[in-house]
């Protein structure tokens, strides 16, 4: 049985067209076989030939070594088996080529045509000599008896060969096309096996982006405020111990919303692991686990009332207000009908107002800002603009990590929507987002 690809470049071990070295000696001890025999076969026809035995014998071994060629050059050796039908050599040589050439992959009306001229020359020449013995032996036989050996004989010679031959050709070509198929499924086996680890890594790389974005959200404006208030704290812990007081508390406050928020992120992504890990014993894709996973934590950071229930742009008064209670002079407007929005519509504008505020304090402290919110039919748009901060005042000192923009610009556009951010002309900074409402 012949292979394909690289398999089939790797089975050749044998000389010139064998695949293999028993093939070559197989072929070599059939070609052995059919020579003796068309040598000894050689001897009564050069007494009928009037020829010396020896070239009947040379003639003989020439046309049984042809076999030899079976594999590369079928059709040569039946055409040769045809040529010597009429010496009454050749049986072997006969059979086998009819065989080699029916499991061959020539077409099928070469082979019927082949097959038919060895088929028919049998049958002549068994007519002949039948008829040629029996009236050299003065035989009383029925004029039936040697049209029906005749034919029984040929087709007794052709059939078999022929029809065992097509189909070990046919079983070859069936299994030669199976393996085909089966080498296409290993790579496209091995192809999805890449892209699934592929997807699985992305995957991951989406859930540590997704939770350090929920990180700086969740830290970055309460400590920024922890921040303002206790350097307010400092400035006026003599001068008005009452004010002191009140600072001290919002920062108390606002560091117990940190640890709060905090602690049911990291508890969320405590039971992501054990779900990871149980998923992973019952043998569910790691880049799903992964990406549930986020989800949930995502949920969870984004608010405290459930599943499914972030920050609301209801509380945009109360974020507003946090910040005026810093210190920063706020203008907040509404435009536009409030309406209620899907909750990662809902949850995207808040943090982009919410992280446009932390930067306000990070780099303009003092600064007055307008928060600007439009109710548009098919769209909800937010602004958030700061002047230039006062000369006398002195940076909060904030530490900035350069990601708080990148992280607003993917939620934004994330949902479809569009994110500008950069300097006024009035010296000041501008942060502008347009979300779809669905």
């Amino acid at each position: 049985m012949t292979t394909t690809g690289e398999d089939h470049v790797t089975a050749r071990g044998g000389p010139w067209w064998w695949e293999r070295r028993r093939s070559a000696v197989f072929d070599g001890g059939l070609a052995l076989v059919s020579a003796l025999e068309c040598g000894l076969e050689g001897v009564p026809f050069a007494r009928e030939a009037g020829i010396p035995a020896a070239a009947g014998i040379v003639f003989g071994v020439l046309a049984g070594s042809v076999l030899l060629v079976r594999r590369q050059w079928p059709i040569a050796v039946v055409l040769v088996a045809i040529a010597v039908t009429p010496a009454s050599m050749g049986f072997l040589l006969g059979i086998v080529g009819l065989y080699s050439l029916a499991a061959s992959d020539l077409p099928r009306r070469i082979i019927g045509s082949l097959a038919g001229m060895q088929m028919v020359g049998v049958l002549i020449v068994m007519f002949v000599r039948m008829r040629q013995d029996i009236a050299k032996e003065d035989v009383d036989v029925g004029d039936w008896i040697v049209p029906f050996a005749s034919i029984t004989t040929a087709l007794g010679v052709t059939a078999p060969p022929l029809l065992l031959g097509l189909y070990v050709g046919a079983r070859r070509r069936l299994m030669e096309s199976l393996r085909e198929r089966a080498d296409s499924l290993e790579r496209e086996l091995q192809l999805l096996a890449e892209r699934a680890e592929e997807r699985a890594e992305w995957a991951r790389s989406e859930e540590r982006t997704r939770i350090a974005r929920e990180m700086h959200d969740v830290v970055a404006h309460r400590v920024s405020l922890m921040v303002v208030h206790a350097a307010a704290l400092q400035a006026v812990a003599r001068k008005d111990p009452e004010k002191a007081v009140r600072n001290a508390a919002l920062v108390g406050d606002m560091g117990r919303q940190a640890l709060t928020e905090l602690r049911e992120m990291l508890g969320v992504l405590r039971s992501g692991g054990d779900g990871v890990r149980r998923r992973e014993r019952a043998s569910v894709p790691l880049a799903a686990v992964g990406v549930a996973a986020a989800a949930a934590a995502s949920r969870a950071v984004d608010g405290a009332g459930g599943p499914g229930e972030g920050p609301s742009l209801s509380e945009i008064d109360e974020l507003v207000g946090q910040s005026a209670a810093a210190g920063m002079v706020v203008d907040l407007s509404v435009v536009g009908e409030s309406r209620a929005y899907a909750p990662e519509v809902e949850a995207t504008a808040y943090r982009v107002v919410q992280e446009a505020l932390t930067n306000v304090h990070k780099h303009a402290a003092g600064a007055k800002t307008y928060v600007r919110l439009a109710h548009r039919v098919s769209e909800i748009a937010m602004q958030v603009e700061n002047e230039p901060p006062p000369e006398a005042a002195s940076s909060a000192g904030l530490p900035s990590g350069g990601n708080g923009l990148v992280g607003m610009k993917e939620r934004v556009s994330a949902l479809g929507g569009v994110f500008v951010s950069g300097p006024t002309d009035a010296g000041g900074f501008r942060v502008s987002a347009v979300i779809p409402a669905s």
